[in-house]
């Protein structure tokens, strides 16, 4: 029995050797195949830096507004007994654009222009009698008093009938007519929106950091969706003398010119206010900077020289890990004020796999070339 545990015992240390011992020997083989393997190459595109002209901006996003715009209505209430335009005319300022039905106003106007004369005539020869000394004052005054509250009445049958009436305040284009022959109007009634179009406003808020670098007349770019290929120039009209203190921000107002139309109100717009351009300034395309939460970083490309397998000297080229500070993006471009200098060979992609310190080779390829037009799917 002791000899049949001592064999078993034997058996399981030998297994238990053999396996460790396996291990061991696979350690050791792997540790000199990487000992031994060739340093990898991964392959990158890079972008050598050049110096060039930066024009800053600052953006800024609002609403299209019209120069003048108002929804017409009515003041008194009536039937429409007659309308002068149609959906999306031009108007003139001025022009009759609806009235109401003003009959019965229009006869006591008649009826009372039609005393007028009579009343006038009486009244002056009042006065030539006063003057003679053939009547007394009071009876001048009387038929002053007569003649002066018609003239008055015909005045406030006027001005009621000119109430009945809806003119444009300005020139501009119609929307909609909301408001047909024969309807009965409430006061306040929408009849049509009213705007004028030939210069478009844009409102827009800026930090007050930025109030020392944008004044009156200056440049500036508007994109609305509708032509995203298309930016509408424009320039700073007016600027809000106070700052909201509540927000930090300063209301400002762009005019800009609409001669064509293509500008409506209510679109939503982004603005770009033009700064002074900057000279000689380091520009690289986004897709070279790595962007974390602890900053910015790009690798640069770097040659050294070493010895092969034969001794022999080779230049090799590695990438060394490099913070920048980027300030303004526009587009697929940054701006770099620090860390990286005109002539600086950057890489614009591979760099996932890429480490300080890695050895890389440089290859040809577009796939980062931003194309005119969007493919068509």
């Amino acid at each position: 029995m002791k000899k049949w545990m001592s064999i078993m015992l034997l058996i399981a240390l030998a297994l238990f050797g053999s396996v460790i011992g396996f291990n061991v020997f696979k350690q050791k083989m792997i540790a000199g195949y990487l000992a031994n393997r060739p340093e990898p190459e991964y392959p990158v595109t890079t972008h050598v830096v050049a110096a060039r002209d930066w024009v800053p901006t600052i953006e800024a996003i609002g609403f299209i507004e019209p120069n003048q715009g108002v929804t017409l209505s009515t003041e008194q209430s009536g039937t429409i007994d007659s309308l002068a335009f149609e959906s999306g005319d031009t108007i003139k300022a001025d022009q009759l654009l609806l009235s109401l039905d003003a009959s019965v106003e229009r006869a006591n106007l008649r009826a009372s222009m039609a005393k007028l004369p009579a009343a006038k005539a009486k009244f002056e020869r009042y006065q030539n009698l006063f003057a003679k000394g053939s009547i007394s004052r009071d009876q001048v005054d009387d038929t002053e008093a007569t003649y002066r509250s018609l003239e008055a009445d015909i005045e406030s049958l006027k001005s009621t009938i000119a109430r009945r009436e809806v003119r444009a305040p300005f020139a501009g284009v119609v929307g909609l007519r909301n408001v047909f022959l024969g309807q009965y109007l409430q006061p306040g009634t929408d009849i049509v929106r009213l705007e004028d179009t030939s210069v478009m406003r844009l409102r827009f808020t800026v930090p007050q950091t930025d109030i020392s670098r944008i004044r009156l007349n200056q440049p500036i770019l508007i994109n609305v969706d509708a032509y995203p290929s298309r930016p509408f120039k424009g320039h700073i009209s007016a600027i809000e003398p106070a700052v909201n203190y509540q927000s930090g921000l300063i209301q400002v107002q762009a005019d800009i010119p609409n001669n064509d139309g293509q500008l409506r109100s209510g679109m939503f717009a982004r603005a770009s206010i033009q700064l002074p351009a900057i000279k000689d300034q380091v520009v690289l395309p986004q897709t070279a900077i790595t962007f974390t939460l602890y900053g910015e970083n790009v690798y640069v490309v770097t040659e050294q020289e070493q010895k092969d397998k034969e001794g022999k000297p080779v230049k090799i080229k590695r990438v060394k890990q490099v913070v920048v500070k980027v300030s303004e993006r526009k587009g697929n471009d940054a701006h770099v004020v620090s860390g990286l200098k005109p002539g600086d060979e950057v890489v614009m992609s591979g760099q996932v796999r890429l480490s300080n310190g890695s050895r890389v080779k440089l290859v040809q390829d577009d796939s980062l070339h931003v194309p005119d037009q969007p493919p068509m799917l």
